[in-house]
């Protein structure tokens, strides 16, 4: 069954020949466009952008594409208007929203063949040639591909280099801390596992590694994205990652008889020391010992309850500014304090 929010163009989707089991009329701001079906199930919905407030606005399509899934949704926009151009279309494409059209036919079409990022790609590729371009129903192919790195979000990878260094609850906690600073503009990603389905955020999404590029381009409108790796080996579409080890004996001894020469691939990388007990002497010790630089000493953390240590560490990474604390300021060893 489907859903329609209509406004200016709701006697031409009047004439749609389609199940409905939900149908509203008026102009909405688009968190309560979101709050009214994020929890409500439907096949499709069919959105005349007119029914949104302020849908002149690129934030008003970032509200929805954040609140409700996209790929569920044919955005209907009023032929000849300023949503039409292919500037604002390719930042449409950029969020992850490929389904769009001027008319009834196409808003048919679409409901039975969705677009995907191919279908759409050339949008982007005209906005660098002309910014006044208009659009029907977008239906051609093209075989650009998606660059290796999604302007707009700061992008951050986390990798386990021991052996379950507790990435999956790492990220957890790191995008609870977060939320606090940024509220739901932080996604989490996870590739290739389905791990984040049992902390039952909807902002953890579990994809597989080829969904990674349209995952990131569908939440470019994201203050920050986590991305939990995993195996998968290529770091580039991330602005940074953090590699976790466990500073356990056995992990260490079982990661360097895998590989003896892991630790001259991590130099100048961002190592985390997770779940550690080593103290200030002992990461120094660990620092000669494996030539290798050390980011943060991050101790076991209860994920139930807020961690103030991660303040310090979101300073670190640029993600927040924090002020020096003056009682801190004669530590030698500030970096590595538990």
């Amino acid at each position: 069954m489907n859903v329609i929010v209509s406004n200016e163009q709701r006697n031409v989707l009047s004439g749609l020949d389609i199940d409905i089991i939900k149908s509203i009329t008026g102009e909405y701001d688009a968190n309560e466009i979101v709050e009214m079906f994020k929890n409500f199930f439907y096949n499709k919905m069919i959105l005349d952008v007119t029914a949104v407030k302020d849908y002149h606005s690129v934030k008003s399509f970032q509200t929805i594409a954040m609140g409700l899934d996209v790929e569920k949704i044919v955005f209907f926009l009023p032929e000849g208007s300023d949503v039409c151009t292919s500037n604002f279309l390719s930042k449409l494409v950029s969020m992850g929203i490929y389904n769009f059209t001027t008319n009834v036919e196409g808003v048919k079409y679409l409901l039975e063949h969705p677009n995907t990022y191919k279908q759409v790609a050339h949008i982007q590729q005209l906005n660098d040639v002309s910014n006044n371009t208009s659009i029907a129903t977008v239906n051609q192919i093209n075989d650009s591909r998606i660059t290796n790195r999604v302007q707009g979000s700061k992008i951050i990878g986390v990798r386990n280099v021991t052996e379950h260094a507790g990435a999956t609850t790492f990220i957890y906690i790191l995008k609870k801390e977060l939320k606090s600073f940024f509220g739901d503009t932080v996604i989490a990603l996870e590739l290739n596992k389905h791990d984040f389905q049992f902390f039952g955020d909807r902002n953890m999404i579990s994809i597989s590694s080829d969904q990674l590029q349209s995952s990131l381009a569908r939440y470019a409108g994201a203050s920050v994205l986590l991305v939990d790796l995993n195996d998968y080996p290529d770091d580039s579409s991330c602005e940074e990652v953090l590699y976790l080890l466990e500073p356990s004996t056995i992990k260490l001894n079982k990661l360097m008889k895998k590989n003896r020469n892991v630790f001259s691939k991590l130099q100048n990388k961002k190592i985390i020391l997770n779940k550690s007990l080593l103290s200030n002497r002992d990461v120094m010790d660990f620092e000669y010992e494996a030539k290798v630089r050390v980011f943060y000493n991050m101790p076991p953390l209860d994920e139930r309850k807020k961690n103030q240590i991660f303040d310090d560490f979101l300073s670190r990474l640029g993600l927040i500014s924090k002020k020096e604390d003056k009682k801190d300021s004669g530590k030698i060893f500030g970096l590595f304090r538990r």
